[in-house]
C-alpha cells in the first residue's frame, strides 16, 4: 500500500543540521557564550560565596534587549550549582520571566513550584488557589528543608506590579523567614532607569551590586553567530552572510537574538526557494522578516483602537522623520482621523494616553516628560522603538478582512 502524502515532507534537510542552536530560548553550552567574559567573571565573583554556603551579593543587570543578561544569568547560576556540589553545598536556581508572571503571587508560585521537590519536602505547590502568604509560607519551607543556598533570577523584573516580592525576597533572612537556606536575586531589565523607581528599602538590600551590558558590536555579533554556525550543514553558507548579518544587526541594535533571528531565517527562506546554500541576499530580506515578525508577535491580541493609536504614531514618524519625538495631543489628532477612515467612534483622549502607556510598558515606544516652562507646563513625547515602516506594513495586515 503507498502513501500518497509521503512527498508533502522533506526526510532530509539540506540546510540545517541542528536548527536548535538557532531557536532564542536555547542556552549555549559553555565555550559558546562570546563577548560576555568580562561580564561572566564579574557576576560569578558577586555570587562566589555561594559555593561555601553564604550569602551571594543580590544582582541588579542592565542592559538592551539581546545583549546577553538573560543567558549569563542562567549560565552563573547554572556553574554555581555544580561547583557547590562539588564543595558539598545543596543550591538550585529559579528563573521567572515577569513578562509572564507579573504579579507578586504569580512570581512567587513559579518560584516554589521550580525549587520543590515534593519527595523530599512533603509540600505541595498548587498552580493556583492559595493566599500569596501561602505561597511564601511554602516557598521557605521548601528553601530550608532543601537547599544551603538558592539564586532566584527575576527577568524583566521592570514588569511586576510591584516590589512587594523583592521586598522579600531580599530580607527573607534578616526578617528571620529563613533558618538556614540563604537566597540571593539577580533582578534583569532592559530600563536603565528602573532603579529610580524602586522602595528606598528595596533598593538598599538587592542594588548590592549593578551591571550595564552594552550592546554587541559587529566584531561580537560575528563571533556568536560563528559559534552557531555548526546549526548548518557544512558548506551552506556562503562566506559572506554571517559578516553582512553581523553588520546590520550592529548598526541597527546591537541585539544578539535579532542577529540569530536573521541567520534562522535566511536559512529557511533558502529552504522555502530550494536552494542548497544560504546567500547573502537573504540576509537582508530575513532582516525585514526578523523585524516584521517580532512587532506582529509583540501586538498579537491587541484592539483595533490600540493599533490605530501606533498607526497615528508611525504615520507621524514617517511623515516627519527630523522629529524625535511626537506629543499626545498630536498622536491624538491623527488617531481621530484613522478613526473616521475606519467608521470608528474615537476614545477619549484619557484612554489613549492610557494605550500609549501600554505600549511603551511592551518597548514599543519610549516616553519622555519633557518641560515647556512656566506657559505650557509639562508634557509626554512619544517616540517609535520600532522601524515605522515595519509597523506600518504590519498594521495593514492586521487590519485587512
Amino acid at each position: 500500500m503507498s502513501s500518497s502524502g509521503d512527498d508533502l515532507f522533506t526526510r532530509d534537510d539540506p540546510i540545517f543540521e541542528n536548527k536548535e542552536l538557532l531557536e532564542i530560548n536555547h542556552l549555549p553550552e559553555e565555550g559558546r557564550i562570546v563577548g560576555r567574559d568580562d561580564e561572566i567573571a564579574e557576576l560569578a565573583n558577586a555570587v562566589n560565596p555561594a559555593i561555601f554556603g553564604q550569602s551571594p551579593s543580590n544582582l541588579l543587570i542592565y542592559g538592551k534587549t539581546g545583549t546577553g543578561k538573560s543567558l549569563c544569568a542562567k549560565y552563573i547560576s547554572e556553574r554555581l550549582v555544580r561547583v557547590a556540589e562539588d564543595e558539598g553545598i545543596t543550591s538550585a536556581f529559579a528563573y521567572v520571566d515577569c513578562a509572564q508572571d507579573n504579579t507578586e503571587t504569580q512570581a512567587v508560585q513559579t518560584i516554589a513550584h521550580t525549587l520543590n521537590e515534593p519527595a523530599i519536602t512533603d509540600v505541595r505547590i498548587p498552580d493556583k488557589g492559595l493566599s500569596t502568604s501561602t505561597y511564601y509560607k511554602r516557598l521557605w519551607t521548601v528553601l530550608d528543608a532543601q537547599y544551603d543556598v538558592a539564586l532566584v533570577i527575576l527577568d524583566e523584573v521592570d514588569k511586576l506590579d510591584d516590589d512587594d516580592i523583592l521586598m522579600q525576597l531580599s530580607r527573607a533572612g534578616e526578617a528571620g523567614k529563613l533558618e538556614s537556606c540563604k537566597i540571593g536575586v539577580i533582578g534583569i531589565s532592559n530600563k536603565i532607569k528602573y532603579k529610580d523607581r524602586l522602595d528606598e528599602r528595596v533598593k538598599s538590600s538587592l542594588c548590592e551590586r549593578e551591571f550595564v551590558f552594552p550592546p554587541y558590536d559587529a566584531t561580537q555579533l560575528r563571533d556568536i553567530m560563528e559559534a552557531r554556525s555548526d546549526a548548518f550543514k557544512d558548506g551552506v553558507l556562503e562566506p559572506s552572510v554571517i559578516p553582512r548579518a553581523a553588520a546590520l544587526a550592529a548598526r541597527e541594535h546591537g541585539d544578539a537574538r535579532k542577529a540569530i533571528d536573521i541567520l534562522r531565517y535566511a536559512g529557511e527562506i533558502a529552504q522555502s526557494e530550494g536552494h542548497e546554500t544560504v546567500r547573502e541576499e537573504y540576509v537582508v530580506q530575513a532582516r525585514e522578516r526578523a523585524e516584521t515578525d517580532r512587532f506582529r508577535e509583540l501586538i498579537r491580541g491587541s484592539t483595533p483602537h490600540s493599533r490605530y493609536v501606533l498607526q497615528a504614531l508611525a504615520v507621524l514618524s514617517l511623515n516627519t522623520p527630523d522629529e524625535d519625538g511626537f506629543r499626545t495631543t498630536r498622536i491624538y489628532d491623527v488617531y481621530e482621523e484613522i478613526c473616521r477612515q475606519e467608521g470608528s467612534d474615537p476614545l477619549s483622549l484619557r484612554r489613549v494616553r492610557d494605550l500609549l502607556k501600554e505600549h511603551a510598558f511592551l518597548d514599543i515606544l519610549e516616553q519622555t516628560r519633557r518641560s515647556g516652562g512656566s506657559a505650557e507646563g509639562s508634557y509626554t513625547e512619544h517616540q517609535l522603538l520600532e522601524d515605522p515602516e515595519v509597523v506600518r506594513t504590519v498594521l495593514v495586515e492586521t487590519d485587512e478582512p
